[in-house]
């Protein structure tokens, strides 16, 4: 769809220049060459954006950039000036100008600012038509039409169009990274790379060089230079996971890049400069990691510019049912399995689970029944006994079924690999934290999983 300009510009020659620069663009332009035709076009022909000049000929661009602002439905404004200063730019920005630019400027950089700019416009809009109807059932991969997700669909859209960053929080298995990913796919950065860093699974003196790279000869093993997250990351956006477990010395090599927008990679000696938005998250309380000395402030700061606090599974009400209907149809399909529906004593069970693994343990557990069972109806007695540990009565009065006392004893080597996939679950896929836990080491970890997935091909 074509969208329509107005260009307030005084000077003919540069309206007919900008012009030329916006020859290939999918854009009507109309020119008013003064604040009385620019007043006319506005009420005759709203625009979809409007470049707008500062110094006009018969009175201040900033005056008519208030009237717009008080539009009911006001376009976004690009101000332009050959008398660019701070002051100006900062009065221009306060008076509602999406973006500024200083003549003389590139043609590429009008066809960026503009193509942004209706981006964040088209996405305003559709967020308000989406406020003003029903709830939504979901939203950017999430499911769920608790009010507590909606007011985290809205969180996601507006910080999407913007640059700050975001710091998401929230227990293992809410749909952290999930989160992280809405944000690039509605933000303007949307055709560049995502690039996610788990820092709880990289081994400590790894992780720096896993964000910034390093030189061949670095360190013993570095037999070829390796880029980085954060260049890889250039244009896009870099998702750090679980940076609360970051250390306090690479907290501030991290707060450097983050001012900067440069750094030097392990065992080189010039920096490197990238264009990245940032995007973090932890199952911590980051500012209790503060308070405790185990997280920077300047760096807190610094990243929790647009907090977003996910729920709790336990907490989004009938929003269990609705994932666990998805999960089933998703899983049956790539099972090949007959599910349609769960029982009424199944679904009792699953609204009584206090899910502390939240939606990744629900998707797990309901994977596990449709694997391991095949039928159209999924009963209490195909939920994993993790789900079933709990009170069926307290649940949905519904009386437990009587167990025979020889099938509670099971084979070690049976309750060993629960005990260790539960743990791994639990500490969000993370296996030397679980293993830290279980008191084993890693490799003792991996070397088991290795020969159950021998076993299992």
């Amino acid at each position: 769809m074509t969208a329509r300009l107005l260009l307030v510009e005084d000077t003919l020659s540069l309206a007919a220049l900008y012009r030329e620069y916006l020859r290939d663009e999918a854009y009507e332009i109309e020119h008013a060459p003064n604040l009385a035709a620019a007043r006319s076009a506005l009420v005759a022909r709203p625009p979809d954006a409007v470049m707008l000049d500062l110094r006009l000929p018969d009175g201040d661009g900033l005056s008519l950039l208030a009237e717009i602002r008080a539009m009911r439905t006001p376009p976004p404004v690009v101000v332009m000036t050959a008398h660019g200063s701070v002051a100006t730019a900062v009065e221009a920005m306060r008076g509602g100008a999406a973006d500024f630019l200083v003549k003389p400027f590139a043609a590429e950089r009008l066809v960026v600012t503009l193509a942004n700019v209706l981006d964040r416009a088209a996405l305003r809009k559709e967020v308000a038509s989406l406020s003003a109807g029903a709830a939504r059932r979901g939203f950017a991969g999430f499911i769920g039409a608790a009010p507590a997700m909606q007011g985290v669909y809205r969180i996601l859209e507006n910080a999407a169009a913007s640059r700050a960053t975001v710091f998401v929080t929230g227990e293992s298995g809410t749909g952290k990274e999930l989160a992280a990913e809405a944000v690039h796919a509605l933000s303007p950065r949307r055709e560049g790379p995502f690039v996610a860093l788990n820092c709880a699974a990289i081994p400590k003196d790894l992780i720096e060089s896993e964000i910034f790279g390093h030189v061949r000869g670095a360190f013993t093993g570095a037999v070829a230079d390796r880029p980085g997250a954060a260049r890889a990351a250039d244009g896009g956006t870099l998702f750090l996971d679980e940076i609360c477990e970051m250390e306090l010395a690479l907290q501030g090599k991290l707060l450097r890049f983050i001012q900067t927008g440069s750094f030097v990679p392990v065992g080189a000696t010039k920096p490197v400069t990238t264009d990245v938005r940032f995007v973090c998250a932890t199952n911590r309380d980051p500012l209790a990691e503060v308070r405790a000395g185990r997280f920077r402030e300047d760096l807190y700061y610094r990243l929790h510019v647009v907090p977003v606090p996910l729920p709790p599974l336990r907490d989004r009400g009938e929003d269990i049912v609705m994932l666990a209907e998805a999960f089933l149809a998703r899983s049956a399909a790539e099972e090949g399995k007959r599910f349609t529906h769960f029982a009424p004593e199944a679904l009792a069970l699953l609204r009584g689970h206090r899910w502390p693994g939240n939606v990744r343990e629900l998707e797990n557990a309901i994977r596990t029944a449709v694997v391991l069972h095949d039928a159209e109806e999924v009963t209490a007695a195909m939920l994993p006994v993790t789900v079933r540990g709990g009170s069926v009565a307290q649940a949905a009065d519904v009386p437990p079924r009587p167990v025979d006392p020889a099938r509670r004893i099971r084979p070690l080597a049976e309750v060993e690999r629960e005990a260790i996939e539960e743990a791994i679950r639990l500490c969000g896929g993370n296996i030397p934290k679980a293993a830290a836990f279980l008191g084993v080491s890693p490799s003792t970890l991996y070397r088991k999983r290795e020969a159950w997935e021998g076993r299992r091909g």
